[in-house]
């Protein structure tokens, strides 16, 4: 049997199966991968044909080697043809990877929600925080978040970490994440101090061991089969070693709102970086100025996803030694007492305070189609686009115009003659600049009287189509 490329692209890497018998490689069986169809058959082809070890890679690349191999090398299994082996060094490698899968199994998450999202005024506001906005789909962006963990995260192991402020908009918006599960901080005092109380969390209730990631709820995800096969991959390296794991993607201009990360060494020597290979991390730089950017994107850098991985007792182990900014107030969340760490700590976000600081760092690239839904400017790659390279929510006639991006919730938008314009219109507001000042609102937002600044997107989303 034989699929062909189609059939490939149709299929998903059955990475837990193949987690759990790696020791296959080191007694010269073929069997390598097995790809499970849509249709339930599982297939093992011979890996050599693919790469010399075993690896891993992307669904997308494998699909592009396997429709270059010759015939008769694609064989139907219903079960590995091994189960056991004789040797104590192959069964304690099995077993080693038996504890991995269960860890990555039993995978919790946190997701960080935290802020208004001033650079989307005048939508966002304390009652609609950005993470409510529906800028990319009909669902708010933190919902979307939620929903593409599933099924690999349950709700039940997912923490969403707030601020006051916005906690009630929040948790309305979040119906099956429970209650216990939303940990409201009384003030924002940045992503250290976050992310430092929900590992201290999740290691009181799944242990100090409990592997976890963490992701932004602002960013865009194409494809999500691809970011599951990634994510499994950097919490399998979370699980069996005492890093920190970051996950890349490649980086496309010198943009100074993302975090770089330098690679180093490749875990495996026979698995560079170049081919999906995970690599230590030289160095880590946030938010670069332009000239450091540029420099950066041309070493091969990559973009910090904003995603990433490790086991509660190594982050927390790492933040108390490297992290002066929330150490004082650790044993204070080791008893459960939240205001006195809070009373303890000051503001600094976790890249800057531990990703930057770490010497085991890790990155394993991902390519899965990801944005940072960070500016007004971002929607025009993340949104679909006309032939004109507009991008348009709600009611809008364009003619002769290029490259805009339109949210129109209150009434219609007529565009002509003009390029590169963020317009806005809400009730009883429109806002109109261009997408390169869109970016940076401070200026203007410290300018406006209080009256319009705080009520623009107090407004609900008018169904616009």
């Amino acid at each position: 049997m034989r699929f062909d490329i189609h059939a490939v692209e149709d299929t998903r890497i059955d990475d837990g199966n193949e987690r759990f018998c790696p020791w296959l490689t080191r007694i010269g069986g073929v069997v390598h991968w097995r790809i499970r169809s849509l249709g339930g058959t599982v297939g093992v082809y011979d890996y050599s044909l693919l790469r010399s070890r075993r690896a891993t890679t992307s669904p997308a690349s494998l699909s592009a080697r396997m429709s270059a191999l010759p015939p008769g090398k694609f064989h139907s299994f219903t079960t590995p043809p091994f189960s056991t082996t004789s040797s104590g060094t192959l069964m304690a490698e099995e077993s080693a990877s038996a504890q991995t899968r269960d860890a990555v199994a039993a995978l919790w998450a946190v997701v960080l929600a935290g802020g208004i999202g001033s650079r989307f005024w005048p939508l966002s506001s304390p009652r609609r925080p950005k993470q409510l906005l529906t800028l990319l789909s009909d669902r708010p962006l933190i919902a979307e978040t939620i929903d593409r963990l599933q099924p690999l995260i349950p709700v039940e192991r997912v923490l969403v970490v707030t601020s006051a402020d916005i906690a009630p908009a929040i948790a309305s918006a979040l119906p099956t994440v429970p209650p216990q599960n939303i940990l409201i901080e009384p003030a924002r005092l940045g992503t250290a101090a976050a992310v430092a109380w929900a590992a201290a969390e999740i290691a009181r209730r799944g242990g100090p061991e409990a592997v976890c990631c963490c992701i932004h709820a602002d960013i865009a995800i194409g494809f999500v089969d691809a970011f599951h096969y990634t994510l499994r991959e950097a919490t399998r390296i979370a699980a069996q070693d005492d890093v920190l794991v970051t996950i890349g993607v490649r980086a496309s201009r010198a943009d100074l709102a993302f975090g770089y990360v330098v690679p180093g060494q490749p875990l495996d020597s026979a698995l560079p970086l170049s081919d999906s290979g995970a690599c230590s991390v030289a160095t880590f730089v946030e938010k670069p100025d332009a000239e450091q950017a540029a420099a950066l994107l041309g070493s091969g850098a990559l973009w910090h996803s904003g995603v990433f991985a490790w086991r509660c007792r190594v982050l927390l182990a790492a933040l108390e030694e490297l992290t002066p900014e929330v150490a004082p107030g650790l044993p204070m969340l080791r008893r459960g007492d939240h205001d006195a760490f809070m009373k303890l700590i000051s503001s600094i976000s976790i890249e800057r305070g531990l990703l930057e600081r770490s010497a085991s760092l890790v990155v394993v690239p991902g390519d899965f189609g990801w944005d940072d839904v960070g500016t007004w400017a971002s929607l025009r790659r993340a949104r679909d686009l006309d032939d004109a390279g507009n991008g348009v929510f709600g009611a809008c006639a364009i003619h002769d115009a290029t490259g805009n991006v339109v949210h129109a919730e209150a009434s219609t938008v007529v565009l002509y003659g003009v390029s590169g314009l963020l317009v806005v219109s809400l009730n009883g507001l429109t806002f109109v600049t261009t997408l390169e000042r869109a970016a940076d609102l401070r200026s203007m937002l410290e300018a406006l009287p209080d009256h319009l600044r705080t009520r623009a997107g107090d407004a609900p989303e008018s169904g616009a189509n």
